[in-house]
């Protein structure tokens, strides 16, 4: 089935009709929330969707579920009204972090340094519960991905490891932590919620997409990819802004209603 435009004119229903349910909103954080950048530790969000995040999160239930680090994602939403911050892909959240033995992660790192050692441009981000190898600042970044992928399927043959791609990275986690689709049943269950609405750019996020609970959870992809498990889309990072403004007139809409 052919992604829809969520924001067109026949579809805006479909936003409005969760935005009066009992829903969770969740959102990932780079490409989503905030634009993609060359340096991952620039990123932030702009400053008009963080008005409208913390307005929209001012009157729903909102997580933030990224890959990032739990605290690396914390500050970067500080002042955000949200209810849950999950990081490391949905293994580190209110819930606790994957149960990994202390070091293994580490190790990883040094065999794959190691292994990488004359890759230019090629940067290893530990983040205790998993890895992320970017390539991003790479100059020859077919050759830099070939090398990665070797590298990674080296350690594979010994180690129970999952391999997730993204936009010119690679991540690495335990086999069996909990994934970004795990991390927001955990949170709907958690906070009352009836449904559910996720947001979300990349491969990672194809694990709560690929969740079969028509009705129950709205799937959004920020740019249409027809390989997608999403079923509706944004045509970019900037439209996050047009959806927040939906939710936000909605629910003030719905709330009025109730009080009248």
């Amino acid at each position: 089935m052919a992604m829809k435009h969520l924001l067109s004119p026949r579809n805006v229903a479909v936003l409005e009709r969760f935005a009066w349910s009992r829903v969770l909103l969740a959102f990932d954080f780079d490409g989503t929330l905030a634009p993609i950048v060359v340096d991952p530790d620039a990123a932030q969000m702009r400053a008009p969707t963080r008005e409208l995040l913390v307005r929209v999160a001012g009157l729903f239930p909102t997580v933030v579920i990224s890959g990032r680090t739990r605290a690396d994602t914390q500050r970067r939403v500080t002042k955000v009204p949200l209810r849950d911050v999950i990081g490391n892909h949905g293994a580190e959240g209110a819930d606790g972090p994957v149960r990994i033995s202390p070091g293994t992660v580490h190790r990883w790192r040094k065999e794959l340094e190691k292994a990488l050692a004359q890759q230019p441009g090629v940067v290893i981000e530990d983040k205790s519960y998993s890895l992320s190898i970017h390539y991003r600042q790479s100059r020859q970044k077919k050759r830099a991905r070939a090398a990665i992928l070797a590298a990674v399927a080296a350690l594979e043959q010994r180690e129970p490891v999952r391999l997730m791609g993204g936009k010119q990275v690679v991540n690495i986690l335990p086999e069996g932590a909990p994934h970004k689709g795990v991390a927001l049943e955990r949170a709907r269950a958690r906070l009352g919620c009836d449904t559910a609405l996720y947001v979300g750019d990349d491969e990672t996020d194809e694990d709560v997409f690929a969740l079969d609970q028509p009705g129950r959870l709205l799937g959004v992809r920020v740019g249409e990819k027809a390989a997608s498990h999403a079923d509706y889309y944004l045509r970019g990072q900037r439209e996050i802004d047009g959806l927040l403004r939906v939710l936000h007139r909605a629910r003030t809409q719905a709330m009025a209603r109730g009080a009248a």
